[in-house]
């Protein structure tokens, strides 16, 4: 197939990871390939299964941009494209304008969020033939806006190279990632991954952190995530927090960090303090590494993470039930032990790309079709 990816991201994310991952897999399995992303966008240099010509680079400046729509109809003419896929919402009505200018072009959207969509979205997605929600929680909030024909939305969670990130843990080198960032090498390491966010919860990780030193002093925490927010205003706040809750010799911020399996090697335990998650691919991305993971109860956590199975839920927003389960963890390593080889297990059977890619390649072929 003449397959199209569209997204006008300026940062990296799950939703990029995802959409990196499926171009990439895509592109393995012979399909003809093309990305249409925003110059210096983040996804250039992870789109590693694509040749330099089949990526092309538009301003996709907001959801009005005109001649970005012009520029992506002609583009998807002169390769005869037949699916365009849109991942982000201002992109959704330059796919469908390019997809309309062309009779055997098909519109495909994946939802990867849970924020409502206004009145414009609603006529652009009566135009898609079909909708990915990428977890249970994204269709409910789908059907419920009356967007579309609940038959035009399809759940495909997301999917992670399991083996891969298994593997990497397994010949991983904790010693070496602790001297890189000056952490004892008898550390007990607790991390998480994300965006800069106030909505990934960084905050209450930072507050857990404080009252689980008083109980386990060699306890580390290390946040990996670069910011997003103007003027880096989220990562100051989070700065000035450390400081105040005197944690400067027990929380490293590493920053976007460019292989996350790396960090994810070393932890002990993961965690997600989201106050809002509509899939968390990162926690897949944790569970497949072998690790136990703690997580807010976000609709998303709880579609991922089994309940003292293969990890631990905690009430959104609240610190102290965020230090009291990551002091359980910590001081059980049996626990954890059992807790990560079950999360792997369950990632490997439900969360796995290839399953993620099938059903997409699926989705895919029976749109041609109609």
């Amino acid at each position: 197939m003449k397959i199209l990816q569209i997204s006008s991201a300026q940062a990296f994310g799950g939703g990029e990871q995802h959409l990196s991952d499926l171009t990439n897999e895509l592109a393995r399995r012979g399909h003809e390939v093309y990305a249409v992303v925003r110059p210096h966008s983040p996804l250039t240099l992870r789109l590693t299964e694509l040749p330099d010509e089949r990526i092309k680079m538009l301003p996709l400046r907001n959801a009005l941009d005109v001649q970005s729509a012009y520029e992506l109809a002609r583009f998807v003419k002169q390769h005869q494209v037949e699916i365009i896929h849109a991942h982000m919402a201002r992109d959704y009505s330059l796919a469908a304008y390019a997809a309309r200018r062309s009779a055997t072009t098909k519109f495909i959207i994946t939802r990867h969020v849970l924020f409502r969509l206004n009145r414009l979205h609603r006529h652009i997605m009566a135009r898609a033939t079909r909708v990915i929600a990428v977890s249970e929680a994204v269709a409910a909030k789908l059907g419920a806006q009356n967007l579309l024909p609940v038959s035009r939305i399809s759940i495909v969670q997301n999917g992670v190279d399991v083996e891969a990130l298994a593997k990497n843990r397994r010949n991983s080198d904790r010693d070496q990632f602790c001297r890189d960032w000056d952490l004892p090498e008898d550390s007990l390491l607790v991390g998480t991954v994300g965006q800069l966010n106030p909505l990934k919860g960084h905050d209450l990780f930072l507050r857990a952190a404080a009252l689980v030193i008083e109980s386990i002093p060699q306890a580390r925490f290390v946040v990996a995530g670069g910011d997003v927010s103007p003027n880096a205003e989220t990562l100051g706040l989070l700065r000035k927090l450390i400081v105040e809750l005197q944690l400067q010799n027990h929380v490293r911020l590493l920053g976007e960090v460019e292989n996350v399996k790396s960090v994810l090697a070393a932890l002990d335990v993961f965690v997600s303090s989201s106050r809002t998650e509509s899939f968390g691919l990162a926690i897949v991305e944790a569970m497949a590494s072998g690790l136990p993971v703690i997580a807010t109860s976000t609709d998303g956590a709880r579609e991922v993470v089994e309940p003292d199975h293969t990890g631990l839920i905690v009430p959104i927003g609240d610190h102290r039930f965020l230090a009291t389960a990551i002091i359980k963890l910590l001081a059980d390593a049996q626990r954890r032990t059992q807790m990560g080889n079950r999360g792997q297990f369950r990632a490997r059977e439900h969360f796995d790309l290839q399953r993620m890619v099938d059903a997409i390649e699926t989705i895919y072929r029976t749109s041609l079709s109609e």
